[in-house]
């Protein structure tokens, strides 16, 4: 054979060849499925064939068979569904393989479409694009929900429970932020309050309340002006009390910028002389007389003020008595001397109210009722005792503190800080005169005239060491003369034996349990 006749030649055909593609025609039209894309849900490709081991492995298939010269056998061929569930099988091979080191996203499961009358070269294509993204729908929603991440999941709860930690800390910090400012603010205003009762400083809290019928009398301008001179605060308001004074302390508050004003026990009460000696006079009627339809006495009209006044300490101010003594015995000299009848109409007599009278009525007083009663020449002396009022009012808590040590005895304020000495020895004379009254009923004039004999209880001793006997030594200091005042004034005393043998006691006993006074 020639190689130019070559496509012109017919090869011969052999009838066992004819009958061998027959049947591989036959068979291979058996194996083959047809499947349409309508059908995907009825046949599924659970209900192929298992892969068999060959195209398990991987081992690659034609899906046209070739004759060649060459072999004369004949290969088997492998329908395209069958090499799709076995590429589907190794996958899931693979897949399973993942799952033990990551969770991969749950895809549903979807059969695949065969076709028919595809070429190699699109199976390649459609296996590479496997497997088809897919749109969730209201069935395999369900089935994504079911499968969510354990590190998500774990994530979120960790997230959460930071975040409570971090509001926890936050509140905490919160309230302890204001724990802190209410602590700064109540000792700020301990601070203040303890400020505001120095005694510099205790007058400038002070409010002065006048009842407005006090300042229309003749001194109530006077009685402004005072206060004023004084650096208090002053306010003028009806008063329960008639023509009364009381006083209120502005108290500093925790809050910043405000202040409480605490109201004072304290009232004075200002009455004319002509009042006073009108309730005097129905007083001395009843003790003497019987005479009770008259009036209240005194004693009853300040009872009274306590009853609709409770807590409140009073006190009487009575102002310009010598003006009543002065019109008495002046009405009794026109009386007694006869004088000559005027056309003028003569005025009403002043009760008969003496001295002694009045000296009763207020000793029955204080001891009923305890109010004091202060008599002031003018309306000047009235201003100033108000003054003084409000100043010992102000200084009031802050000498009561300060006299609370605790001790069953009070000490001067002048001892409260000691004596200083300097390295010169100057004060020791004064420390030596303060040990000398430390002992009872010693004052300072006995401690000097000790201190002008014997500058120091070393020449004391000395002085006690040359005595001969005891009773030397105890009465070593009686004779000692103590002087008392100056000029024409001046008295003396001697210091005694009670004394002298106390003293003695104090610098030789080595008892500690040694009583010094012979009276204990």
């Amino acid at each position: 054979m020639s190689s130019g006749s070559d496509s012109e030649e017919e090869f011969p055909v052999y009838d066992f060849l004819q009958a061998g593609r027959r049947g591989s025609q036959a068979n291979r039209a058996a194996d083959l499925v047809f499947l349409d894309s309508s059908d995907t849900d009825v046949a599924s490709l659970s209900s192929l064939p298992a892969a068999e081991p060959a195209a398990a492995a991987g081992v690659p298939s034609v899906d046209v068979m070739m004759l060649s010269s060459d072999s004369e056998e004949e290969a088997p061929y492998v329908p395209l569904a069958r090499r799709l569930k076995q590429r589907q099988a190794v996958v899931s091979i693979v897949r399973n393989a993942n799952d033990s080191h990551r969770s991969p996203p749950c895809y549903p499961q979807q059969p695949l479409p065969v076709q028919t009358g595809v070429t190699a070269a699109e199976e390649r294509t459609a296996l590479k694009s496997w497997p088809p993204p897919t749109t969730l729908t209201a069935s395999t929603a369900g089935t994504s929900k079911a499968c969510p991440a354990k590190s998500t999941v774990a994530g979120q709860s960790i997230k959460t429970g930071r975040e409570e930690v971090n509001r926890r800390d936050r509140g905490d910090k919160e309230n302890r932020k204001v724990e802190l400012e209410r602590q700064k603010a109540e000792r700020k205003a301990q601070q203040e309050a303890a400020k505001a009762l120095r005694p510099e400083e205790c007058i400038k809290h002070m409010v002065v309340v006048v009842d407005p019928g006090l300042v229309l009398l003749e001194g109530g301008g006077s009685l402004l002006t005072s206060l004023q001179e004084l650096g208090c605060s002053c306010a003028i308001e009806k008063q329960p009390l008639p023509r009364s004074i009381s006083w209120l302390r502005r108290a500093p508050s925790q809050q910043i910028g405000e202040e409480s004003s605490v109201p004072e026990a304290h009232v004075v009460i200002q009455m004319t002389a002509d009042d006073f000696i009108a309730l005097v006079h129905n007083y001395s009627q009843e003790q003497r007389h019987g005479k009770t339809g008259q009036g209240p006495g005194l004693s009853c009209w300040v009872q009274e003020l306590q009853t609709r006044n409770p807590g409140r300490i009073i006190s009487l101010a009575v102002v310009d008595l010598e003006k009543h003594y002065r019109a008495q015995k002046a009405h009794g000299q026109k009386r007694g001397g006869g004088a000559k009848r005027s056309r003028k109409p003569q005025a009403e007599p002043p009760p008969d109210v003496s001295r002694v009278d009045v000296e009763e009525a207020v000793v029955h007083l204080q001891l009923h009722t305890g109010v004091q009663v202060r008599f002031l020449a003018a309306w000047k002396d009235f201003s100033d005792h108000i003054a003084m009022t409000t100043k010992a009012i102000a200084e009031a808590p802050f000498k009561h503190d300060r006299d609370n040590t605790g001790f069953s005895f009070c000490l001067e304020s002048e001892w409260a800080g000691g004596q200083k000495v300097d390295r010169l020895g100057k004060g020791l004379l004064q420390v030596w005169k303060r040990q000398i009254q430390q002992l009872n009923r010693v004052s300072p004039d006995m401690a000097s005239a000790i201190l002008g004999a014997y500058p120091s209880p070393q020449l004391l001793k000395q002085a006690y060491r040359g005595c001969r006997t005891d009773r030397e030594r105890t009465s070593l200091l009686s004779e000692l003369l103590i002087r008392r005042g100056e000029g024409v004034t001046a008295t003396s005393r001697r210091v005694g034996p009670e004394l002298s043998r106390r003293l003695h006691l104090l610098l030789s006993s080595e008892d500690a349990q040694q009583t010094l006074d012979s009276t204990a």
